[in-house]
């Protein structure tokens, strides 16, 4: 499966933004997706996974609470929906598929994850 990522922007601080990962050569309805994030100078980190099947969610603490993750079957995408964004949010954003999943509260390692899109920056501006 192919992802392709978009959405990404300049948004102030409290603003919204919500970026969608597209799939091609699969549906998304048989792969967990999950969106991971890079700052400039640190290392990748888990955001958000979202585990076909059963549609079991987990946030990365630094976001629970402000990120959703929305499936739309029909149009075959993901989205993550983004409120209250802070600063600390600037980052390049990753969705990423695996046919695996995850039990709730696990977050998952970036190696788990075999397919990748291209990334999008989102920066958040004080």
């Amino acid at each position: 499966v192919q992802l392709q990522a978009s959405g990404g922007g300049l948004v102030q601080a409290g603003g919204s933004l919500r970026l969608s990962c597209a799939a091609s050569g699969g549906r998304f309805s048989l792969y967990t997706v999950a969106w991971f994030r890079q700052a400039q100078g640190k290392e990748r980190e888990f955001v958000i996974v979202n585990s076909w099947g059963g549609g079991i969610t987990t946030f990365a603490d630094s976001v629970e609470g402000r990120f959703t993750i929305q499936r739309d079957t029909a149009k075959n995408t993901v989205d993550l929906q983004m409120n209250s964004l802070k600063p600390e949010d600037t980052a390049v954003y990753y969705c990423v598929a695996t046919q695996r999943r995850f039990a709730s509260g696990l977050y998952p390692n970036r190696n788990a994850f075999a397919y990748w899109g291209q990334g999008t920056l989102v920066t958040v501006s004080s």
